[in-house]
């Protein structure tokens, strides 16, 4: 296990990366505070020997997405309107904010690939990794994202 003090600034540090990959992954905010949650008790619980800041970020990206993937199993899992919470966000620009809506209206698997490429930093190959799909499907995920984003923009303007 990690030392406390270890952990709190772990917890700290990653903690909304962590409800930001889940809400755009099951777009619903108890439910990605649930996952959250659970990802950093995981990591409170892990006997893991992390090599680098860089290995415990992918660590708890990957754990966060398996969490994410177990909650559609779920028989119980409702889903809300995004509407139920858009005032409780802020965006830096007006701009901004109808970005996300936007992006939040893509089919899951695409909204997932242009989060974590765009605002986590994450590479197509990491992506991989992190979704366990191969590479040149996230390189397709993202162009076909970005299309979308494309066309919704143009039908906004």
């Amino acid at each position: 296990m990690l030392p406390k003090e270890q952990f709190i600034e772990l917890a700290e540090k990653y903690m909304d990366m962590i409800f930001r990959i889940a809400f755009h992954y099951v777009k619903n905010r108890p439910e990605a505070d649930d996952i959250t949650q659970e990802v950093l008790l995981k990591l409170y619980n892990t006997k893991k020997d992390f090599e680098n800041e860089d290995h415990i970020r992918h660590w708890l990206m990957r754990v966060t997405v398996n969490c994410c993937k177990k909650t559609f199993l779920s028989p119980w899992r409702k889903t809300e309107p995004l509407e139920t919470y858009a005032d409780k966000l802020s965006f830096s620009t007006p701009e901004h904010g109808e970005l996300f809506y936007l992006t939040m209206e893509l089919p899951r698997k695409y909204r997932v690939a242009i989060y974590l490429y765009y605002y986590e930093d994450c590479s197509t190959e990491e992506i991989a990794r992190l979704l366990h799909i191969p590479k040149a499907t996230v390189a397709t995920h993202l162009h076909r994202g970005r299309e979308l984003l494309r066309k919704k923009l143009m039908e906004v303007k």
